[in-house]
């Protein structure tokens, strides 16, 4: 059997990961990995599982939130090329899980292709992006996908083709350990008609969300038929701020962060923002953002 000490080129001990997530707080890793390899990235999670040691995996950190106390266990980064691959075959793209969701955007646009623009602006690797679904009021990344290859908590790898796989409101049917690579299905579109789009979308983004200071996107998810930035503004917390982060004054489902902030700031003002819209208006809002 394996153990963790087997992998020390690639370890680093009690890592901070607050570099690593929009929101710039948060604590260490016990066990910081980043594989370089595919056959590497499966010794790795085959050792975890064997070892019961528990197990992470971040993305782009662009939708979490660390605690301070940090995490116990592993926490796997797939930040090398063999999980950023693009290629466009066709109307068929396929992307590693690690790519970022704006390269793949830009790839499609470049190759004449349409379908995934309507994402411009939305942060996030592919592969955080399709376990959360990520998307807007012009679509979302589960409307493409055709097949998604995941790997197993037991380090078992399989294909998922588009009859076994759903996807709804910042969800899907995706629940094994983290996916390795995804295929789009696309359609020929022109250049400069796409583009145009795209920056109709960004304008609007960039006029009605933060996105000039750190973030985490959306931190609630809306309840059907109703909008948590507004509920949250409703309650009277727009601007509403606990130390070094503040509930944005331009979008209330957004909590900005400055250089002083901790990671219990931004936990208070959840708990804050729930609680008020809860006794309020009787709504319990669910979290967009993952907590770790």
């Amino acid at each position: 059997m394996s153990s963790l000490a087997d992998f020390s080129e690639i370890t680093q001990r009690e890592r901070s990961l607050a570099e690593w997530t929009w929101l710039k707080v948060g604590g260490p890793a016990e066990y910081l990995l980043e594989p370089r390899s595919v056959e590497e990235l499966v010794a790795v999670v085959r050792c975890c599982h064997d070892n019961d040691v528990p197990l992470q995996v971040l993305g782009s950190g662009s939708n979490l939130l660390v605690g301070e106390a940090g995490v116990r266990g592993v926490v796997l980064r797939m930040t090398a090329e063999a999980f950023g691959e693009i290629t466009v075959d066709g109307t068929t793209v396929t992307a590693g899980a690690g790519a970022l969701l704006s390269h793949v955007i830009s790839h499609t646009v470049r190759a004449g292709l349409v379908g995934l623009e309507t994402l411009v602006g939305i942060p996030g690797t592919v592969g955080g992006a399709l376990l959360g679904n990520a998307g807007g009021r012009s679509g979302d990344v589960g409307q493409t996908v055709r097949s998604v290859t995941v790997l197993t908590a037991a380090g078992e790898q399989f294909t998922r083709t588009e009859d076994e796989l759903s996807f709804g409101y910042r969800q899907s049917s995706i629940n094994e350990l983290l996916v390795l690579h995804c295929t789009f299905g696309l359609a020929e579109g022109n250049v400069e008609e796409t583009l145009k789009r795209m920056r109709k979308l960004w304008i609007m983004r960039k006029a009605t969300q933060p996105m000039s200071q750190q973030s985490a996107g959306c931190i609630f998810k809306n309840p059907r038929g109703i909008s948590a930035g507004s509920l949250v503004e409703q309650a009277g917390l727009k601007g509403e701020q606990v130390g070094g982060a503040r509930i944005s004054d331009r979008h209330a489902n957004f909590i900005v962060t400055d250089s002083e902030a901790t990671a219990d700031d931004v936990q208070t003002l959840i708990e804050t923002a729930r609680r008020r819209v809860a006794e309020q208006f009787g709504v319990d809002l669910e979290l967009e953002i993952r907590i770790w």
